[in-house]
């Protein structure tokens, strides 16, 4: 496999500057020097990726000669001389072609062109679907002939043996328990299937095959011993992920080669942790030799929810059990942002691609509705649902599907970070995606106000009592924070601020900035600055932050600022 290096090929002034640029911000990228006939033939052999200041016909002609398969070719992506546009040339999906476009884009300022038909009808790409779960398409599928039909309309069949966390497929993608006759198909599944004609087929890594061996067992026999137990279930061996033994097994040199020769990994766990294990078939005379009564079966069946599959069938020198592992949901807690596009993260955008299944508040979701890919299942609620709209997203993470809650601001702030990961457990992945908070934005639109200690309150006693509150505000006031109010108000709650208000200005100067600002980076936004003491709590409602400095805080060209207090040694 190629480097994941990213080779810069460039001819003219502009095309130099621009691959100076990257070469300097990008750590995993390199110019190649030279005439572009005999750089870029360089680049092709050496690296993952291709970035060509050249025009896109030069860029053919030079590396038609060099094409092998779109398994080994390096993604080719060609840029203009005025850096306008990222044209992916050459391994679009499967090389990471059109990932490469965005990132030149976002670097460069340029427009990236994907013509990739699927990337342009909006839906995830066959070549690579599911590769982020280690799904591998099995040669001879015909992805041609399922993705031509996914985009024509026709009707397509998803048959899973297991419910993995896949990216969504368009509508009409139909999940059924098997695969229909005549019917193009997206198939995954680790057992033989008869025939991939119209069949996009994928083999997930779902099999944990467990080995034990005497000291000395040759790696023919136990490699064969392997190879005719999964024969004998049907099961492909492109579906095994790993091959699993005792920590004592680390170094059999048959166990190793017979793992090697199959391009399986080898993971190794100590005897205590496989002694754990239930198993069918212990035997004390293991015990006594390793430290465990079952090395096969055990290894195997050690990921939690696993199924024993062939318990253990042995040779002269070796035992095998192969199991089949539990997928694990995924669950993307994802905040974004405070309302305007530009704000929100390009991780946050992947995630809510990547998602078959988005979960949160209807305002929310429609702000996000186009980025979301074509079949992806939205789960809308109303304010208030807060707790359910978590609970919902974690059971369907739990029952093996790739979802994501969104909130505004930052998943963990005032969000929906802390309901969900309270309910999740070990037994989904978990990521948690950072957004620009709402105390940000409003900060941003206000000067800088948060350049010295602050405090975030929410004076909303929904979820806190008022008297805790009331402490806290106290102590930001005692503290002479800088202090930032979430939900300073709404129909119902008319009179929290203006105790926060006085509460604050027992401590504070009647001239301390104050700033507040409603819909902060949406259309609509209003911003206003004053004082403590010339405030107005009637203006702000449950769209509006409000900023109070501390008695550092001034007001500086009508901006709100509180300084560092920066004393540089000069060192």
């Amino acid at each position: 496999m190629k480097p994941a290096m990213i080779g810069l090929v460039s001819v003219t002034k502009a095309g130099h500057a621009a691959a100076a640029r990257l070469e300097r911000s990008w750590p995993d990228a390199r110019r190649y020097e030279g005439p572009a006939a005999s750089a870029l033939p360089r680049a092709f052999a050496e690296c993952g990726a291709i970035v060509s200041f050249l025009a896109v016909g030069a860029t053919v002609r030079l590396i038609a000669p060099l094409l092998g398969s779109k398994h080994e070719d390096p993604a080719v992506v060609c840029v203009d001389e005025a850096l306008r546009y990222a044209v992916p040339v050459l391994g679009a999906h499967q090389g990471g072609g059109n990932e490469l476009a965005r990132r030149l884009a976002a670097a460069l300022g340029a427009e990236p062109v994907v013509t990739t038909a699927s990337d342009a009808a909006g839906g995830a790409g066959l070549d690579d679907f599911g590769a982020d779960l280690g799904l591998v398409v099995e040669p001879g599928s015909d992805l041609a002939a399922v993705g031509a039909a996914i985009l024509s309309g026709e009707r397509v069949t998803l048959t899973s043996d297991s419910e993995w966390p896949l990216p969504p497929l368009p509508p009409n993608v139909v999940r059924t328990a098997r695969p229909e006759p005549g019917v193009p198909a997206v198939v995954v599944t680790d057992q033989k299937i008869d025939t991939t004609e119209r069949v996009a087929l994928y083999r997930p890594p779902s099999l944990r095959v467990g080995v034990g061996a005497s000291r000395g067992a040759p790696a023919g026999e136990i490699g064969h011993l392997i190879d005719s137990t999964l024969a004998e279930l049907g099961l492909s061996p492109r579906s095994v992920r790993h091959l699993v033994t005792v920590d004592a097994k680390a170094d059999e040199p048959g166990l190793l080669a017979a793992a090697a020769g199959r391009g399986w990994p080898v993971v190794t766990f100590p005897a205590s942790r496989l002694a754990a294990v239930p198993v069918p078939n212990p035997s004390e005379v293991v015990r006594r030799a390793v430290g465990t009564p079952s090395v096969a079966e055990a290894a195997a069946l050690l990921e939690p929810g696993s199924e024993l599959l062939a318990a253990k069938r042995a040779s002269a020198h070796a035992t095998v059990a192969v199991a089949r592992a539990r997928p694990r949901g995924r669950l993307a807690v994802i905040g974004i942002g405070p309302g305007a596009r530009d704000l929100m993260t390009p991780r946050a955008v992947a995630e809510l691609r990547r998602a078959a299944v988005v979960a949160g508040l209807d305002a929310y979701l429609e702000q996000v509705a186009d980025l979301l890919r074509p079949g992806t299942r939205v789960l809308a609620s109303g304010l208030g649902a807060e707790q359910e709209r978590a609970a919902e997203a974690v059971a369907q993470a739990r029952a093996g599907r790739a979802v994501a809650l969104i909130g505004s601001g930052d998943a963990g702030v005032y969000a929906m970070g802390s309901p969900a990961l309270e309910l999740a457990g070990e037994d989904i992945d978990v990521t948690v995606v950072p957004g620009v908070t709402a105390a940000l934005a409003v900060a941003a639109v206000l000067g800088a106000p948060l350049g010295h200690d602050h405090v975030m309150i929410s004076l909303s006693d929904l979820h806190t009592a008022w008297p805790v509150i009331e402490r806290r505000i106290a102590a930001a006031a005692e503290g002479d924070l800088v202090t930032c109010f979430y939900n300073p108000a709404s129909r119902k709650r008319d009179w929290q601020l203006r105790r926060a208000l006085d509460l604050l200005a027992t401590r504070r100067p009647p001239a301390t900035p104050v700033g507040w600002v409603r819909d902060a980076s949406r259309p609509g936004q209003a911003v206003s600055l004053g004082t403590l003491a010339e405030f107005d709590p009637g203006v702000v409602d449950m769209h509006t932050l409000v900023i109070v400095g501390s008695s550092r805080t001034r007001i500086q060209a009508g901006r709100m600022v509180t300084p560092r207090d920066y004393k540089w040694s000069g060192t």
